[in-house]
């Protein structure tokens, strides 16, 4: 099929108004910011539209483009992206563009007709379906017996879930031809922990072995009891702490949350040693910048102690994720749900590339704590690692 047959085979489904979602994805040049772009029909002021979402590494913009209009956003979409999976009311296509233009598409009718939803409110669609009844959610009393979310804990719900998207994001960065192999630090009550091998295992079928480590001992015989009743043989929970945990060469994926102040940091440098591709952390109750802060210039700032427990916050993941992009991972710093500690937290994501910083950005870095006056944990525990970058 020639890319302009195959153009308008897209446009003659769309103009039927037979889209139930789509996503163009597979950017044509890594510089390319935009990573994806999802669309969805939608009905605005009695007019049918197609929305775009436009993803970024941080933002999410939205487009409401008219029927008419939409031909001249898909050429500008395909001059950029090289892929399109699109479900319709009768049929999935999935179109792929080689460097030169040259199309792979194909067709596959849907099992079961799908409707068009053109409501501009929808429902939230979660990976973990909210009318679906999961053992673990039962297990851990997020669910009754039936299958229900309990009124109290939709909220932990929803964090599950975001949890989950976070993870299933991941994928492409964990191995495929071997067990993949999970630590989670300071695991708790290990509701993200059951989740995540749940997401894995059974949603998705991969081969892992996951072990979540906390200190309070009554807490993780209770997990390996859950962990036991639900049949998940390749999970575990050990009691322990970060620093005393050295039974590991490597690991695969790396997950810590609300470790304090620099238990935080002691888990980052860890999973950077152990070579780790996927890093998810939810640092809490960051002191260290706090007591060191010596920037004159903040003062009108730093003067009211919550303000600078605050900036100082903010300043220390921002360390975090600049020292993490030194040596060879791509950091984000994303907003993540979470009702038990604060309306809402900042999770660190990264994922191993081995991708060389440009001197700018070790410059950046360093402009940025010698101002701040700030002697960070996690550069002392990665010094080896930094020097290397600073003399490459």
């Amino acid at each position: 099929m020639e890319f302009t047959q195959m153009k308008e085979a897209l446009l003659e489904r769309l103009d039927n108004k037979t889209l139930v979602q789509a996503t163009i994805s597979q950017p044509r040049q890594k510089s390319n910011d935009m990573k994806r772009v999802k669309l969805k029909p939608l009905e605005l002021k009695g007019a049918y539209h197609i929305q775009l979402e436009y993803q970024y590494e941080r933002v999410l913009k939205h487009e409401n483009v008219l029927l008419a209009d939409i031909a001249a956003k898909l050429d500008t979409l395909f001059d950029d992206f090289r892929q399109f999976q699109g479900d319709f009311v009768d049929e999935q296509i999935h179109v792929q563009l080689s460097k030169k233009n040259k199309v792979l598409f194909k067709t596959t009718k849907q099992q079961q007709q799908k409707q068009v939803n053109l409501s501009h409110n929808r429902k939230k669609n979660y990976l973990l379906d909210d009318a679906t009844p999961y053992p673990f959610l039962i297990r851990l009393g997020v669910q009754t017996e039936d299958g229900k979310v309990k009124k109290q804990k939709y909220d932990k719900f929803k964090q599950i879930n975001r949890f989950v998207e976070f993870i299933d994001d991941a994928l492409e960065h964990l191995p495929k031809d071997r067990t993949i192999r999970i630590l989670d630090f300071g695991s708790g009550k290990s509701y993200l922990t059951f989740a995540l091998y749940h997401y894995l295992k059974v949603e998705k079928g991969l081969d892992l072995r996951v072990t979540g480590l906390d200190l309070k001992k009554e807490v993780i015989e209770e997990c390996n009891a859950i962990a036991q009743d639900l049949g998940y043989d390749q999970l575990e929970f050990l009691v322990g702490d970060i620093n005393d945990y050295n039974d590991e060469e490597a690991v695969d994926m790396v997950v810590t949350l609300h470790a304090c102040d620099v238990a935080t940091d002691m888990a980052l440098a860890r999973a950077v040693k152990w070579g780790a591709k996927v890093i998810l952390s939810v640092p809490c109750c960051q002191h260290e910048l706090n007591r060191q802060l010596n920037a004159p210039a903040l003062n009108v700032m730093l003067q009211h102690g919550l303000i600078r427990e605050r900036f100082a916050a903010l300043a220390t993941d921002s360390i975090r994720a600049q020292i993490l992009s030194l040596v060879g991972y791509e950091a984000q710093l994303l907003e993540f749900i979470d009702m038990e500690n604060t309306p809402k937290n900042i999770l660190i994501r990264a994922y191993f590339t081995g991708k060389q910083p440009s001197a700018a950005t070790r410059s950046e870095y360093d402009a940025f704590i010698q101002f701040l006056a700030a002697k960070p944990f996690l550069h002392n525990e990665l010094a080896g690692y930094l020097d290397e970058v600073s003399h490459s």
